[in-house]
């Protein structure tokens, strides 16, 4: 019984372990801000967000977007809505609880540096694929961003570069971004069970980035439950309090959650792969 348990954790910790590869996360305030036809309406709650600040789009009074009609490839539906019904109850009853005790253990500078030394630590994420995308001179910034953080900032527990007006502000990069780069599509939409939206492209997108990251190398350097779960769970729990804000900014007055949910993600991938 205690092995099962023990296995089912350790599959918990490496589903997350996918889903903090595509976080796209960086040590930034910022606000989640909903569009629709009216305008943008800011949300009360602010968070740690990306750089451009999440946007969910906005159901009308009849449920639909009419501001965001781009077509979402879903042939998996009803089998998506059974695990997004599943996801939903997870993340209540275990996951937002488990984010909660993180930021009330946890003084916000504590949780800052834990941010910084893995943001700092998936460097390698975000130099490739600038280069896969050609975008040398972002490489290049990540390169030297790398450095100063490593050096000056202490393995990366502060992030001088962010001071250096050359070094800041660097957009982000993922696999998942650079297929859409080279023109590859979404494919069809999928909901992972505990990981939440996705797309065929994005969840390949996702093992590059997870094996473009060292926190995936020292894993299989050290190998054992034990080891796994020492260095991941901190950059699994880090993540958590971010990702059930968003889930709350997309879904808490929705009309219906999962489509709201769902054109959430394709606006914010879309918006992302244009940068």
């Amino acid at each position: 019984m205690k092995k099962f348990i023990s296995n089912l954790i350790l599959i918990l910790v490496v589903c997350f372990i996918f889903s903090g590869c595509a976080t796209r996360q960086a040590a930034e305030i910022g606000e989640v801000k909903t569009t629709s036809r009216a305008g943008t309406i800011s949300q009360s709650k602010s968070f740690k967000t990306t750089k451009d600040s999440l946007e969910v789009p906005v159901e009308d009074e009849l449920g639909s977007f009419s501001e965001h009609r781009t077509h979402v490839f879903d042939p998996l539906e009803p089998i998506n809505r059974a695990i997004f019904a599943f996801n939903h109850e997870f993340y209540r009853f275990v996951i937002r609880p488990v984010a909660d005790g993180y930021e009330f253990i946890l003084p916000k500078i504590v949780r800052e540096g834990i941010d910084n030394v893995y943001e700092n630590l998936t460097f390698p994420v975000r130099f490739v694929n600038h280069g896969l995308q050609g975008r040398f001179d972002r490489a290049g910034k990540e390169l030297g961003a790398f450095v100063v953080n490593s050096v000056a900032g202490i393995g990366g527990v502060w992030h001088p570069s962010e001071k250096i007006e050359f070094l800041k502000d660097i957009p982000k990069a993922d696999t998942g971004q650079t297929f859409a780069k080279w023109g590859i599509g979404h494919g069809p939409y999928l909901v992972l069970p505990v990981l939440g939206p996705t797309t065929v492209r994005d969840f390949v997108g996702m093992v590059g980035d997870y094996a473009l990251n060292p926190v995936s190398w020292a894993t299989f350097a050290f190998g054992g439950e034990v080891w796994t779960l020492a260095i991941t769970s901190p950059n699994t729990v880090r993540t958590l309090p971010k990702r059930m804000d968003e889930y709350d900014a997309a879904t808490k007055h929705a009309i219906d959650r999962y489509t709201s949910a769902r054109m959430t993600y394709i606006h914010f991938r879309n918006k992302h792969a244009k940068r």
